[in-house]
């Protein structure tokens, strides 16, 4: 019996990376936060409304909760790394910005990294740099991995 193994020129098998900034709140409406931000976000969700899928189909449930999102997946080309994700949100949103933790608590909105980490061999470590991590916290954020095995 035969196992197929991957071949190790391919070294993009084991990699895949990317980052999404999140605010998740249910007062506020999403454009809200294109307002603020000045950048047209890549998802949106309503809370009690449909929502578009990442299909480009719409949800057959209604929205949770509110959500504003934008991701780093098709605008950096960095597997191995989380760091150029973060790198090209915060230059994008143009992070830190002052009155960001008050406009979040103003609004009753919680704000995230989410990253998207493959690393079936398990050797691979998610690496958050320490300025990213302290602006986060200091914009009352949090940074989740979701490490996919």
């Amino acid at each position: 019996m035969h196992h197929n193994q991957p071949s190790t020129t391919d070294a993009n098998a084991d990699a895949g990376a990317y980052a999404s900034f999140l605010i998740t709140g249910d007062a506020v409406p999403p454009e809200f936060w294109t307002e603020y931000f000045q950048v047209s976000p890549d998802i949106t969700i309503i809370k009690g409304r449909p929502f578009i899928l990442p299909s480009g189909k719409t949800s057959k449930g209604m929205g949770k909760q509110g959500l504003w999102g934008v991701s780093s997946e098709l605008a950096v080309q960095s597997d191995f790394l989380l760091d150029p994700h973060f790198r090209y949100l915060i230059n994008r949103l143009g992070l830190p910005r002052d009155n960001l933790r008050q406009t979040l608590q103003e609004a009753g909105a919680k704000m995230r990294f989410s990253c998207f980490w493959f690393n079936p061999s398990g050797k691979r470590i998610p690496d958050v740099a320490r300025d990213i991590k302290e602006m986060t916290e200091a914009i009352g954020g949090t940074i989740d991995i979701d490490e996919y095995l």
